[in-house]
């Protein structure tokens, strides 16, 4: 009897070790993970690139409206356009801005354009004297109003 006793008290030892040592994930488990990851990843990606495209773009429209606001104010104290300010207050780190006279020193164009650096290459922003808008966003068309966003809209 007393072997019968040791005989399961072996067996039943021997099979709790072996199901002690047997952990950690099996290969199908850890594929399925990485396809799931990479399901993910390739939604999600493309969707934070534009996140970050729409945040970059809205300095333009900001500083575009402060530049006209300035040669506005130069405008009403010097009669003419020329020589007012074409340097945005709040710092150009996306965009190039740059600003033309009309000979006739009563129009003006602000044109506010990406840098390639900062891959804003394919956006541009323009307004001028008559508050007239126009912007082309990420490669799209050029449309007459200050584009925000990928899908078109003013």
């Amino acid at each position: 009897m007393r072997t019968l006793i040791n005989f399961r008290r072996e067996k039943l030892l021997k099979n709790t070790n072996t199901r002690l040592s047997q952990k950690g994930f099996s290969l199908i488990e850890i594929m399925v993970v990485v396809a799931i990851t990479g399901i993910l990843a390739s939604i999600a990606i493309p969707s934070y690139t534009d996140y970050v495209k729409k945040g970059k773009a809205a300095e333009a429209p900001a500083n575009l409206a402060d530049l006209r606001v300035k040669m506005e104010q130069y405008y009403q104290d010097n009669r003419t356009y020329v020589g007012g300010t074409c340097a945005p207050t709040s710092g150009d780190k996306y965009f190039t801005y740059t600003c033309s006279v009309a000979a006739s020193a009563t129009a003006y164009t602000l044109q506010a354009a990406g840098k390639s650096a900062e891959n804003m290459d394919t956006f541009n922003y323009t307004v001028n004297q008559d508050n007239a808008k126009t912007s082309k966003y990420d490669g799209g068309a050029t449309v007459n109003c200050w584009v925000t966003s990928k899908t078109g809209t003013c």
